[in-house]
């Protein structure tokens, strides 16, 4: 399961929620309807049938009724709910001879009801193969939050800084996570630990980036010359905002001496053309041509060029065919 230390019991998430604070009883369901009802086993057998097939039978209360559940070929099932276990049932109830039944419904066993009744519990990814269940990692979870409590959990991000992005600060995050009051809890829980998974990632390839800029050379390109401004000012239309930003971080790139490492994103007809255009000329005007910028063959300013169909001021000739 991957866990060998107190973090990774931290975070090894919960992978689904059962609201307790509406639960079905026995006695109120339906016959055919798909429910989960939380019961204690109240006796189980286990036997084979006249073709060999294991079959565990099982019948569980939650002192409105009872249910019959019944398992065919997991015969583990019996070692997993020996009498008195607490667990969720979540199935399709039908009749049998007169008795309500699910079969093979699945399991969580969820340890004492009579402690979580009425609350959001968390259903863990749990091994059977290892005899780790989702309570057992309920009980282990909570003793690490009980422990960490007293000096709780350093957190880079400043109250400021979450306020203005809607985030809960990582003491709450871990409680909604593992210990959610409401459906809300949670959501607002997995949104910040979301963030600080992407964090983490962005920190690393950031600290890379300036890694490789420390110890590369590149080009410093002269970004004041007239042949871009002569270019933006002969188009029919005005740069939008967005691709003013997007040639003024990259002039700022292309006048420092580390290798430029940007992508330019946008979606289709939002004018990427125009600025890898205006980035190309500030080369070109450097007499950097060559080793600076080569547009792919696909590319649509390259696909113009060879049209003959460019900027009038731009000296490339249509290729022969």
């Amino acid at each position: 399961m991957g866990i060998t230390r107190v973090v990774d019991v931290l975070e090894h998430y919960p992978r689904r929620y059962i609201d307790r604070t509406a639960r079905a009883l026995i006695s109120d369901v339906a016959l055919g309807e798909e429910v989960t009802v939380f019961a204690e086993v109240a006796r189980i057998n286990s036997r084979r049938t006249r073709r060999g097939r294991a079959l565990v039978e099982a019948v569980v209360t939650d002192g409105t009724s009872d249910l019959t559940v019944v398992f065919f070929n997991q015969a583990w099932r019996a070692r997993q709910l020996p009498q008195g276990t607490e667990a969720a049932f979540f199935g399709k109830v039908d009749e049998y001879r007169g008795r309500r039944q699910m079969t093979n419904p699945a399991v969580d066993v969820l340890g004492n009801l009579g402690e979580r009744t009425g609350t959001i519990v968390p259903v863990y990814p749990q091994s059977g193969k290892a005899e780790v269940s989702s309570a057992l990692l309920y009980k282990l979870v909570g003793e690490v939050l009980r422990r960490a409590q007293p000096r709780g959990f350093s957190d880079p991000l400043s109250s400021g800084l979450r306020e203005r992005l809607g985030l809960v600060d990582r003491d709450r995050a871990y409680e909604g996570i593992h210990r959610p009051e409401t459906v809300g809890d949670h959501r607002g829980a997995a949104r910040r630990l979301v963030f600080d998974e992407f964090l983490r990632m962005q920190v690393g390839l950031v600290a890379r980036k300036r890694a490789l800029a420390a110890d590369q050379c590149g080009i410093a390109h002269d970004v004041g010359g007239a042949l871009e401004s002569e270019f933006v000012r002969s188009l029919p239309f005005d740069l939008t905002d967005g691709q003013d930003r997007a040639l003024e971080q990259i002039a700022s790139d292309m006048a420092a001496h580390a290798p430029m490492h940007r992508l330019l994103q946008g979606d289709v007809g939002s004018g990427k053309t125009v600025v890898a255009v205006a980035a190309a000329l500030r080369a070109i005007e450097g007499d950097r041509r060559r080793r600076s910028w080569r547009p792919p063959r696909c590319s649509p300013s390259s696909t113009i060029c060879r049209s003959g169909r460019c900027w009038p001021a731009c000296r490339c000739r249509p290729r022969a065919r």
